[in-house]
């Protein structure tokens, strides 16, 4: 059988449209706090997700355990550079490094979008962004008032998922990031700092 080569991006129909428009659904983290599930193959990892606008306008993503043991520290800088101050020693391998750090990247939502065109399907909006191994899907509803979820996919299909939902104030109450083809999935949900 060959529909498994079929790309299922095939029914979309490229259109006209501002791809800016995603923008808005870029988070404002400024000091924002999750609670935080990572189950990666075997291991389940629990704690605080912890995003801080730093004064350099650079933004550090934090998780750490309940009891205050960090598993990682990275930073995005204003340009889009990254910078890994902090991984578990066992968990501090290349292939994870790029992983958690794309993951993010489709978080902050801050695509260059200078390549990207607009697409549609009977249902949803896309804004598409080409990448060196296939596209970045930002789908929204058909007039991108609601963030629908993002996709990083391969040639043919999707190898990435990314829910945000419930904005307040300009964050998302529940972040959610799964792998499709190995278990890697990350679960946030917003919680409230005690003052």
């Amino acid at each position: 059988m060959l529909t498994s080569c079929k790309s299922v991006y095939k029914g979309l129909q490229r259109t006209n449209g501002d791809v800016n428009c995603v923008r808005q659904f870029s988070p404002a983290f400024n000091a924002t706090l999750y609670s935080t599930q990572v189950n990666i193959l075997k291991h389940h990892l629990s704690g605080l997700l912890f995003f801080k606008q730093m004064p350099d306008s650079s933004l550090r993503v934090v998780f750490a355990n309940e009891m205050g043991f960090k598993f990682f520290d990275f930073e995005f800088d204003r340009h889009g550079n990254f910078t890994k101050h902090y991984l578990l020693p066992k968990m501090d391998k290349k292939a994870v490094v790029k992983t958690l750090r794309q993951d993010f990247e489709l978080v902050l939502l801050r695509p260059d979008l200078s390549q990207a065109h607009v697409a549609t399907d009977n249902n949803f909006r896309y804004v598409v962004v080409p990448t060196e191994k296939g596209n970045n899907y930002y789908i929204t509803d058909s007039a991108c008032t609601k963030l629908e979820r993002i996709e990083k996919s391969s040639v043919r299909k999707p190898v990435v998922k990314v829910w945000m939902q419930h904005y307040t104030q300009g964050t998302p109450d529940s972040i959610r990031i799964e792998h499709q083809n190995f278990r890697f999935n990350i679960s946030l949900q917003k919680t409230e700092k005690k003052q």
